[in-house]
């Protein structure tokens, strides 16, 4: 399974809020401390799968989930759904702006595992 939870830019801070103030995104990624499939995501939480797929877009446009994929030989990929963020810093700077940081220490320890899986 190859993981790239990485994004390199941090997206606006209103798509950040947007998406943890819908209380399904916020169970969604309660789930996320370990790569789930949308399937195993829309059963846990009880929503219909096009939901879900909805609900995983918009977290992944906000850069708090990545997707996953895992190759099966002979058998189609299946895709994963991770959180890419273990916490949320929000700042007022000097000039009054609004700045956000994702921390990432939970995926830099997920790219750790994942490397020593496939060892």
């Amino acid at each position: 399974m190859s993981l790239d939870c990485s994004t390199g830019e941090t997206p606006p801070l209103a798509a950040i809020i947007d998406a943890l103030d819908d209380p399904d995104c916020r169970a969604i990624i309660a789930l996320l401390e370990t790569p789930q499939t949308a399937r195993e995501i829309a059963e846990e939480t009880d929503l219909p799968l096009s939901t879900a797929y909805r609900k995983l877009d918009r977290l992944r446009d906000a850069a708090l989930i990545a997707e996953t994929t895992e190759h099966h030989r002979g058998r189609h990929d299946s895709t994963h759904y991770v959180a890419t963020f273990d916490r949320i810093d929000i700042e007022l700077d000097d000039d009054h702006e609004f700045s956000v940081d994702l921390g990432q220490e939970a995926t830099q320890s997920l790219e750790l595992r994942e490397r020593l899986r496939q060892q």
